[in-house]
């Protein structure tokens, strides 16, 4: 097959246009688009976000080069890659911290590049972000940093605001530690309070940077368990950024696997753990022997 070459697949549902690029390496870049489907009543159909052709440079060196993935609505999708590979820009071009030098980003729909200020403050009210150590505030106790949100963007009473935060920190498993401050949390209650406050809005769309990193296995499961419990509660589209395979395989329904700023393959995960790719199958295996070295 030549460089470039694009398949078409028709398919009432996942019809997809696939292109695949031969880098030169020992595997090929599959650099699948999944087409966009409406349903009846016009919604954007089952892709809550897609990035289609996302170039970013930083210091001339690309990090996001040409990339093409879109996530499932009302799904776990885990973003599995090496380090340095792209995955925290791509998270920050997800939520409008940084911008493309070409291509589009799009969540539900709508052009995160093409937004004003103001419809982007709307856009990420709509999305929770769990960061690696949690992101609290020092300075306020596990009660307020969770509150901090809905006092910041909503006109809910004091009563109201407690009743959220409360529920949401029980769902964690805080309530103990409501009045403690971030400094006298361990790792993984620090994890479970930045959790509480992605979901204090009732957020669309979920996204997980590194939610397993400093977690000893034991922990990483229980995280992944709640991760899980709180998407059967709660619904929307979860996105887990990662390079833990333990992870991907307790929590993953869709699995996109980013090198080098593009997209070897995506699929289910029965798909993803399946895969003939040479690649895919080295990294989600683990094993020393496969194109993927130590550079």
């Amino acid at each position: 097959m030549d460089s470039g070459e694009t398949i078409e697949h028709e398919g009432p549902e996942d019809a997809v246009e696939e292109s695949i690029v031969d880098d030169g390496d020992d595997y090929r870049y599959h650099s699948a688009q999944p087409a966009q489907t409406a349903s009846a009543d016009g919604d954007e159909g089952r892709w809550s976000i897609r990035c289609i052709d996302v170039v970013k440079r930083l210091a001339g060196v690309p990090v996001l080069n040409g990339l093409n993935v879109s996530f499932p609505d009302d799904t776990i999708t885990v973003v599995l890659g090496p380090s340095g590979t792209g995955k925290s820009v791509l998270i920050k071009h997800l939520i409008g911290l940084m911008f493309p030098d070409s291509g589009e980003i799009l969540v539900h729909g709508e052009s995160v590049p093409r937004m004003t200020m103001p419809e982007l403050l709307h856009m990420r009210r709509r999305i929770g972000v769990l960061f690696q150590d949690g992101a609290l505030f020092g300075s306020m106790n596990v009660f307020d940093n969770v509150a901090f949100p809905l006092r910041q963007h909503t006109d809910y009473s004091e009563t109201q605001i407690a009743e959220t935060v409360r529920q949401r920190l029980a769902d964690v498993g805080l309530s103990d530690a409501i009045e403690d401050a971030p400094s006298q949390l361990s790792g993984g209650m620090r994890k479970r309070a930045g959790f509480a406050r992605a979901l204090v809005m009732e957020p669309d769309i979920v996204i997980f940077d590194e939610p397993d990193s400093g977690l000893d296995p034991v922990r990483t499961a229980l995280l992944c368990d709640l991760i899980q419990e709180m998407h059967e509660q709660h619904g929307g589209t979860y996105l887990v950024v990662t390079h833990n395979i333990a992870s991907a395989r307790q929590i993953g329904e869709y699995i996109a696997l980013l090198w080098r700023g593009r997209i070897v393959e995506s699929g289910t995960a029965e798909q993803m753990f399946s895969s003939e790719n040479p690649f895919v199958r080295q990294f989600l295996s683990g094993a020393a022997a496969g194109p993927l070295g130590m550079d």
